[in-house]
């Protein structure tokens, strides 16, 4: 593979500049089963080789623990990336298929400080709202965050899974640079509503999951494949006559990568990245690996160029899955639009 750097984007409208896809970091140390530190830290020198300059955590990925990992690289590469941290979105103690969601104000204070020390560094390039707490006012949320800026905690502002209206809400209060929803060939929700107030409003979209959770890349077609702590065995896309189902519809991705010479995965991306150009609006999506030689394989994506033939042999797909990305909707942006 060719070693030139990926494309740049701007996170919203005053944000930094980033490489045109970033990196998911959850699975080096949470959700996807064991993963071995030393190629995780691989992947993560490797893609900054690459251009990828967007480094995606939470507070909730392994109960912190992902934050920890990752300050390592970040403190040796301190201005070459972009740190993107989330708070809002707890593990239940007594249920670890459960979440908690919190977003009242002196949680949100206790999280930026843990997310500090565990990153080591001063302030979080990009703080996400995880999940939206219906039972605080949306606008209440995003004060407390403005004040995070001000006090130079966070330089800027993003929230994830939000309909459009609570985007709205939230960008009249302080303007938000990224929102961050599951945007793949599965999953395409957030076109109807999301899409045209993030670009009316000038917001960029960070899509995650643009793999379906590694579905989309022919990496296992049934939840029976992965590892007993996969985080995916619980997903009802990928268990009984939904997987099957849904194995199916990655005929035609097939037929696009063979005439490309291309992986599913590789596809599956350019679609997404594709997506800029077809709703006009910047686009950074955040596949996760910990391989190097994926990440190298997932930035050669932002190169392919989709024909129309190509994406009108794709576009039925989304309409097909059988099954929810999750067994609770309400947590999403499409279970409250």
């Amino acid at each position: 593979m060719k070693d030139s750097r990926i494309a740049t984007a701007r996170l919203g409208v005053q944000g930094p500049e980033v490489g045109v896809q970033g990196l998911g970091c959850m699975a080096m140390s949470f959700a996807y089963g064991p993963s071995d530190a030393g190629e995780s830290r691989a992947t993560l020198e490797r893609a900054l080789e690459l251009g990828v300059t967007l480094y995606d955590t939470a507070d909730a990925y392994g109960a912190g623990e992902n934050e920890k990992f990752l300050a390592p690289f970040f403190k040796a590469h301190r201005d070459e990336v972009v740190i993107a941290t989330k708070f809002g979105l707890a593990i239940h103690p007594d249920d670890p298929t459960k979440r908690i969601i919190r977003n009242d104000t002196p949680y949100i204070r206790q999280c930026v400080e843990a997310s500090l020390k565990r990153l080591d560094v001063e302030a979080i390039d990009l703080y996400y709202m995880h999940r939206r707490d219906v039972d605080v006012p949306l606008e209440e949320t995003v004060a407390v965050m403005a004040e995070l800026v001000r006090e130079g905690k966070v330089k800027h502002l993003g929230l994830s899974e939000v309909t459009a209206t609570e985007l709205r809400a939230a960008h009249a209060v302080h303007p938000i640079a990224a929102v961050q929803s599951e945007w793949s060939l599965f999953s395409r929700d957030i076109e109807t509503h999301v899409v045209p107030a993030a670009r009316e409003l000038g917001v960029t979209l960070v899509p995650y999951s643009p793999l379906g959770r590694g579905f989309l890349t022919g990496s296992f077609a049934k939840a029976e494949d992965l590892t007993a702590g996969d985080f995916r065995r619980q997903q009802p896309r990928y268990t009984g006559e939904n997987a099957a189902a849904n194995a199916a519809l990655l005929d035609p991705i097939r037929t696009v990568a063979e005439a490309h010479g291309a992986t599913l995965g590789q596809i599956a991306l350019a679609w997404v990245q594709q997506r800029a150009s077809v709703h006009g609006l910047p686009i950074v999506p955040i596949p996760g690996t910990r391989k190097p030689a994926r990440v190298e394989e997932n930035a050669a994506a932002t190169r392919i160029v989709l024909g129309e033939e190509e994406l009108a042999l794709l576009e039925p797909i989304a309409a097909k899955v059988s099954g929810n990305r999750y067994t609770d909707m309400s947590f999403t942006s499409a279970g409250r639009e």
